[in-house]
């Protein structure tokens, strides 16, 4: 054991490794010039040796892995609250299915797989409790600093909150990564003007582009899957207000008229997944041949993203939005849990507010220098949904035990 750690400190390997220079000419062989080069990367905000062997937005997502913000987000809520039932889809499972789509996209046109993979891996690691729900009465509560928004507090995890190393707080991750998180924005998710990387008016990278659209198809697929699962929608219903999904539910029961409900659900949404991944990489190489790109730069110049749907696909997706708004996000079972989530987001942060000991040590050791409402913030923001609902017994339920 002690012969490997000399190994590892003291590179013993590094003949057998791949030098700097030979891994950049195998990424120029990889990846196309307007790609994210990772010996390009603009590094990271704490200066470190580079690892022997490990690329830089490789370290990103292994850090983003290991982090307690993205365990938690298996216990977070997208739709369903977790304990509704096993099947339905979680903050983390959602977040795993985009990161999935990014690579498949990122590998298409040659980008930076590493990078879309760290990128797709952190983009919810801020989201409260309770899905939207939980981000809307935070960002009610906390109008007096600015309010609450999910890529925001992402960008902080990443960057403070996140305890894993003695020499910097966070998880150091590259520039690239960071601001990949902070310009996430999908069709109903606008993050608009932050404190970082605006000082660059520009397009994000198309590694972060990806993940852009990547966010849109997966939740639109999986809460459709999800919907139908929980009977909340029906098939029938989803015809008629999705006319991409009637055309690709009537070639399914065409092609397979024997199949049960469940197994045609299944055909149809990797269908519907294959069709909006197909459009992306149709649409995204004829903008990239329409712009050609040479470098990194023109990407960020561009008048317009270069990953997108096409306009036809567009329009598709308005309508599976405003469908799955009307009939699933606004139902009366959504809709009950919606409102006991605000009760419960809502006492525990005046209960905090009102009496910060009743805080864990390790936020009230951060009142002086962070205050009050931002500790109280995080600390909410980070509770998983089980965990809150559990501090909401501790607190408020007479009966229920302290110790």
């Amino acid at each position: 054991m002690k012969k490997l750690l000399k190994n590892y400190f003291e590179g013993f390997m590094t003949s057998r490794i791949l030098s700097e220079k030979e891994w950049e000419q195998k990424e120029s062989l990889w990846l196309v010039p307007y790609a994210v080069h990772s010996v390009e990367s603009r590094g990271r905000h704490y200066p470190e040796p580079k690892h022997l062997y490990r690329p830089p937005f490789e370290r990103d997502r292994e850090r983003i892995i290991h982090s307690s913000a993205f365990r938690r987000l298996q216990y977070k809520t997208q739709v369903f609250v977790n304990h509704e039932g096993d099947y339905y889809r979680t903050r983390m499972t959602h977040t795993l299915e985009v990161a999935t789509v990014s690579r498949a996209i990122a590998r298409v046109l040659s980008l930076n797989v590493d990078l879309v993979e760290a990128i797709g891996l952190a983009h919810d690691l801020g989201h409260t409790p309770f899905g939207h729900t939980g981000e809307q009465v935070l960002n009610e509560l906390t109008q007096d600093i600015g309010g609450f928004e999910h890529n925001r507090q992402s960008l902080r995890v990443v960057e403070y909150l996140e305890i894993k190393y003695p020499d910097f707080p966070g998880l150091n991750l590259t520039s690239e990564t960071r601001e990949g998180i902070i310009k996430h924005s999908t069709r109903y998710d606008q993050p608009g003007e932050k404190s970082l990387f605006t000082a660059k008016q520009v397009l994000p990278a198309l590694e972060a582009q990806i993940v852009n659209v990547a966010d849109e198809l997966a939740y639109t697929t999986h809460d459709i899957d999800d919907g139908l699962n929980s009977k909340v929608i029906t098939n029938e219903e989803l015809e008629k207000g999705f006319p991409l999904w009637e055309d690709i539910s009537k070639d399914a029961k065409k092609q397979h008229p024997e199949v049960n409900d469940e197994m045609l659900r299944s055909i149809c949404v990797k269908t519907l997944i294959n069709v909006l991944v197909t459009d992306v990489l149709d649409e995204s190489q004829k903008r990239l041949n329409t712009i050609d790109p040479k470098n990194l730069a023109d990407v960020e110049k561009s008048p317009y993203p270069l990953i997108g749907f096409s306009a036809t696909m567009e329009d598709q997706l308005q309508y599976a939005g405003k469908f799955l708004y009307e009939n699933m996000y606004r139902h009366y079972k959504v809709l009950r849990m919606a409102t006991k989530a605000r009760l419960i987001i809502e006492s525990l942060f005046k209960a905090y507010m009102n009496e910060p000991r009743q805080l864990p040590k390790t936020s009230r050791m951060r009142l002086e220098e962070d205050g009050i409402q931002q500790v109280v913030t995080d600390y909410i923001a980070g509770m998983t949904d089980r965990y809150a609902m559990f501090e909401y017994k501790k607190l408020f339920d007479p009966y229920e035990k302290l110790l």
